[in-house]
């Protein structure tokens, strides 16, 4: 089974948020946007206003609290997390990643950063470290 196709199958498997639905839910304190495309990606074109980074590669280690690699900020049960690319791939294969681990509060942005800009959401540019 080639990416694409395990892509379209954990889309099936997690929740999906629509883009409207995202934008108003910007300011819901108990929403959290997670950025899951390379930084150099990040870097070159915009991103969710107040959203965190969890690269693909990083997700499972960010967010496992038993991980070294953990942060915190990945691991309060009371949010929920929304995970979004360029697309529906990569954020349908962390979210499914983290169903794995038995992590449920999660859910991707359906269509990505093109649905969200689309919808109205606000971005802003990332600066470069």
């Amino acid at each position: 089974m080639g990416i694409m196709q395990r892509a379209e199958q954990a889309l099936a498997e997690v929740e999906s948020m629509p883009a409207g639905e995202a934008v108003h839910r910007l300011d819901d304190a108990s929403v959290v946007f997670v950025d899951v495309r390379d930084i150099r990606e990040v870097e070159q074109s915009d991103t969710i206003e107040g959203s965190q980074h969890a690269p693909r590669g990083m997700i499972e280690f960010w967010f496992d609290p038993e991980s070294p690699y953990h942060r915190e900020i990945y691991g309060d049960p009371g949010k929920t997390y929304v995970l979004f690319c360029n697309g529906d791939p990569r954020s349908a294969l962390s979210a499914k990643a983290l169903l794995d681990l038995g992590i449920t509060n999660v859910a991707q942005l359906s269509g990505g950063m093109p649905a969200w800009r689309e919808a109205g959401g606000p971005t802003v540019q990332k600066a470069r470290k």
